[in-house]
């Protein structure tokens, strides 16, 4: 049986917009498949982020929607995954949210804007490729005392996708009717309209 190659992007749809990630697999080959085979099996559909701080970061990926939930793919926590090659070094950067070194589940966060203190603390795994105007708008939305946004912010649907060259004529005429990157693409241009 023929191993699968790695999806290399997430597509998440939410009540905010959409927008896609690039994930790192030479730098945090597991967060990404965590990431991405979370995503695949549905586990952050119809979950919230559930902390937002402007000018700082957006975070999701709890199931239970406290903060305090979520477990990875592999059951339970893992280890954190550092590179010298990766800092925290503006927005639009993709880590591991955590609860103390090599507790990794399901949760992660995005940076709004540079964010050096988490270098060496934080996985990093990946990036927002596409859509960083819904990211933003994301992280400025109204929220209570506690960071939680007043009208919640939901993840509709997140799904890894390898982004593939254009199809010719000929191919698409075959049948083939996997989601590309354009279509993904098309998909975030339309939701930021």
């Amino acid at each position: 049986m023929q191993r699968r190659a790695p999806d290399t992007h997430v597509l998440l749809e939410t009540s905010a917009g959409n927008f896609v990630v690039e994930l790192y697999y030479n730098h945090a080959p597991r967060c990404c498949y965590n990431f991405a085979e979370l995503s695949r099996r549905g586990y952050y559909d119809g979950t919230v982020f559930h902390r937002v701080i402007k000018d700082f970061m957006v975070q999701g990926g709890d199931p239970t929607g406290s903060g305090r939930g979520g477990e990875s793919v592999f059951g339970g926590k893992f280890a954190d995954e550092f590179s010298r090659d990766l800092r925290h070094t503006g927005a639009g950067i993709l880590s591991m949210a955590n609860a103390g070194p090599n507790t990794n589940g399901s949760q992660f966060f995005v940076t709004l804007a540079p964010t050096p203190w988490l270098d060496g603390k934080h996985s990093i795994f990946g990036r927002i490729s596409h859509g960083m105007g819904v990211v933003q708008r994301l992280g400025a939305v109204p929220t209570d005392s506690g960071d939680r946004p007043r009208d919640p912010v939901v993840i509709h649907r997140a799904r890894p996708f390898e982004p593939r060259p254009a199809i010719e004529p000929e191919q698409e005429a075959e049948g083939n009717d996997m989601e590309t990157a354009e279509q993904a693409l098309q998909i975030v241009k339309e939701a930021q309209e």
